[in-house]
């Protein structure tokens, strides 16, 4: 007869080794419990889940803070998940009230840097009645603009400031709002600038960088500019515009900004929504998600393209990363799709171990979709915690059907 001990120690070493929860894995549920603060060396990366748009907080090493979009969806349709934690608030309130008590318990009290990836509303915030005008009357709030009503943002980096008019002018009413926003923003002393690919001084800690030498974030691409990997140069994936016809000019998702964040052997990749899509052929500079995965190289972390939609996370995508972790921003019907958990799941790519946590799925999808069987998370925030010098990293979900935070899995830890 097997002994108890051995087999309860073998179990636990399972549970390392798939990354699962040992408790799980004994027929158990876990016991909530709540994130540790983040504190000097650790890197958090949060993958805010409010089923009404992408965003993420990440609190470096040094305490310096960083915001990735802040998207805002309304209304309902059969595709959309269900507003989460309720409809109480707007997405963004939600967003800035999740920042707000993960900046407090480390001790922080704003966001540093807020990066939109690219100019869509599920992105940076939509516009429906229930958004109200801003006190001064300039804009109404919604994504962003609510985030920055809840914690002051800073700094302000996008892919097309200050004409936005590449590759076409932004005058829908969401993108005409978030640029009165902005420039009330320049005017009351906050800085403003364009995403510039190729380089590594854009993004960089603000309190005590001589403490993490090994912290580094490249900028990969936007608007089709990708890093060559050679210094700062950069080379162009889009046809001159004067060579287009207006209706074949680049779509905005594949203008959407992508870094590289690097902590000693731990890497992680963003890139908002750029796409593969080539038109079946026709026109292979539309693929900017293939060269920024290839320029940037194999990391720990990889944020999935375009939430998992069936035009990205290509086979080159992922044979160009091979991360041990996916996460995928999701609040549709179609994220992900059958092909995409295909690819990123496939052996034949690269044969290494990987887990893929979503922020949400919905039935539907889980109907026709099997493969999401699969995923380690189908609903919650989802926090990576790198621990000191980015040797290992574990994932935790947290609960986002209230404002508790609470931890209902763990996973890892994972080596870089």
């Amino acid at each position: 007869m097997f002994p108890r001990r051995r087999f309860l120690l073998s179990s636990l070493a399972l549970a390392a080794a798939e990354s699962l929860p040992a408790s799980i894995l004994r027929g158990e549920a876990p016991e909530p419990k709540s994130l540790p603060a983040w504190a000097p060396g650790v890197l958090e990366i949060h993958q805010i889940a409010t089923n009404r748009g992408n965003s993420a907080l990440l609190i470096l090493p040094d305490g310096t803070t960083l915001m990735i979009d802040a998207g805002a969806i309304y209304g309902s349709t059969p595709y959309l998940s269900d507003p989460l934690p309720s409809a109480q608030h707007r997405p963004g309130e939600w967003i800035g009230r999740y920042a707000k008590r993960r900046l407090q318990a480390a001790g922080l009290a704003s966001i540093d840097t807020f990066l939109l990836t690219h100019l869509h509303g599920d992105h940076l915030g939509y516009l429906a009645p229930e958004c109200p005008t801003s006190p001064d009357g300039a804009y109404r709030l919604t994504g962003v603009s609510d985030v920055a009503a809840i914690v002051p943002i800073q700094r302000f980096v996008d892919r097309a400031w200050p004409d936005y008019t590449y590759p076409s002018p932004a005058d829908a009413d969401f993108q005409k709002n978030y640029r009165a926003f902005l420039k009330t923003q320049s005017s009351a002393g906050k800085t403003v600038e364009r995403f510039r690919p190729g380089v590594k001084d854009q993004f960089t800690l603000q309190r005590n960088a001589a403490a993490y030498p090994s912290f580094e974030i490249r900028n990969l691409i936007a608007n089709g500019e990708v890093w060559t990997g050679k210094g700062e140069q950069t080379r162009r994936l889009f046809p001159e515009l004067s060579t287009l016809k207006a209706a074949d000019y680049p779509a905005e998702n594949p203008c959407s900004c992508g870094i590289r964040l690097r902590y000693g052997k731990f890497g992680y990749y963003t890139g908002g929504d750029l796409t593969s899509d080539t038109n079946y052929g026709r026109d292979p500079w539309r693929d900017s998600e293939s060269p920024a995965a290839e320029v940037c190289g194999p990391v720990s972390v990889a944020v999935s393209n375009h939430h998992g939609y069936f035009n990205a996370n290509g086979d080159r995508y992922v044979r160009a990363l091979q991360p041990k972790v996916f996460v995928i921003p999701t609040w549709d019907s179609a994220h992900p799709t059958v092909n995409v958990l295909n690819t990123l799941y496939s052996r034949a790519i690269y044969p290494g171990p990987r887990d893929v946590f979503a922020t949400g799925i919905k039935q539907e999808n889980r109907i026709a979709n099997k493969k999401t069987d699969d995923l380690k998370s189908r609903a919650g925030h989802i926090v990576t915690r790198v621990e000191p010098g980015g040797e290992t990293f574990s994932v935790h979900i947290l609960s986002n059907t209230d404002e508790t935070d609470m931890v209902t899995a763990s996973f890892g830890p994972y080596t870089s």
